[in-house]
């Protein structure tokens, strides 16, 4: 079975065998505070930091998952109000989230600008232009205003201009080619400093007490040590995010071509009219319900499965996965289907 679905989705094959080498080395079984442990941790952090190019200064924690660091961004980094201008499913969520741990009172007070750079329910996202624009004109009214960016679809998939924003964050069952259970979270020494200044340290995921046990390659809590272990592999394995950058960019270029010239004619089209604002991580196809349903079980029955659509768009959508651990060859087999599809 070949999977397109976009989180959880495919996982690098080579997975499977480290996943071995943690049983067999006994690396499952470590105490998380053991030497051995805090080893693992630390090439994994440093491995993030030169893969994805992040910066030196910038801090970087491992949770459980991008929604756990919605409420970090809320328990520990904002004063007053978060403001969350989204463009679907999952920047709504956030929003709601965030907002019954801290009820705003006045947004024009917003000291945290809350974005979802990848919008993984609709095949939208953020560019690094736009967060730019996000940085001049938030932090121009607030000098210590802070962005906290989800990122769940495309770290480890495109390049990020990391000082756009103070806090970034992602599970790791999307770019990174990885099972579920495990998010990465990197912050700014800004973020570290609000942290301090608000000085929230009522809850195991409270970032102050996050970043007293990262400081000496600890968790505050027993870890998804496989998760960390799987990460550490991977990260050895793939290309600098600068390579990786250019065949996600090349191959969405290409999937948004096929649907546009290859599949003019059929009963699916692109949802993201806008080319600035299409994925490149999360190709979306629009279709009639009925179209929808028969192509995705049409494509079960050969073997593939599509993503389902989501929220507004569950279904008159399908959604396509392009993520690293996707072969060539799957994006092929997936496209051959599509042409020879008949409703």
């Amino acid at each position: 079975m070949i999977t397109f679905y976009p989180g959880p989705s495919k996982v690098y094959p080579q997975v499977a065998d480290y996943a071995v080498d943690a049983i067999r080395e006994g690396i499952v079984s470590l105490n998380h505070r053991s030497a051995g442990f805090m080893d693992v941790v630390k090439e994994a952090v440093q491995l993030l930091h030169d893969k994805l190019s992040i910066p030196a200064d910038y801090h970087i924690a491992f949770v459980s998952s991008a929604t756990e660091c919605w409420e970090i961004v809320a328990q520990s980094l904002t004063r007053a109000a978060s403001l969350h201008p989204y463009s679907g499913a999952f920047g709504k969520k956030w929003a709601e989230y965030a907002y019954r741990i801290k009820p705003p009172t006045e947004l024009n007070q917003a000291d945290v600008l809350c974005l979802v750079q990848n919008e993984t329910s609709n095949g939208t996202q953020v560019t690094m232009e736009t967060m730019a624009q996000f940085r001049r004109e938030f932090t121009s009214i607030d000098g210590s205003a802070l962005i906290a960016v989800d990122a769940v679809s495309s770290m480890a998939g495109i390049a990020f201009d990391w000082t756009l924003a103070d806090v970034w964050f992602a599970s790791v069952q999307k770019c990174f080619g990885l099972p579920a259970g495990l998010a990465v979270l990197v912050y700014s020494p800004a973020a570290l400093k609000r942290a301090q200044e608000i000085g929230e340290n009522a809850h195991y995921n409270s970032l102050l007490f996050i970043h007293e046990n990262f400081a000496k390659f600890q968790t505050p809590y027993t870890p998804n040590g496989l998760g960390i272990y799987l990460l550490m592999r991977v990260l050895q394995q793939v290309p600098p995010i600068a390579e990786v950058d250019v065949t996600t960019r090349n191959r969405a270029k290409a999937w948004y071509q096929f649907f546009e010239q290859d599949m003019a004619g059929s009963p699916f089209h692109l949802l993201v009219n806008n080319t600035a604002e299409r994925s490149d991580t999360v190709i979306a196809v629009e279709g009639s319900e009925s179209a929808i349903k028969a192509v995705k079980a049409s494509a079960q029955q050969a073997g593939i499965t599509l993503g389902n659509g989501y929220g507004d768009w569950k279904n008159t959508t399908f959604r396509i996965a392009n993520f690293p651990a996707i072969t060539d060859v799957d994006i092929e087999t997936l496209k051959r289907f599509l042409l020879s599809f008949q409703q």
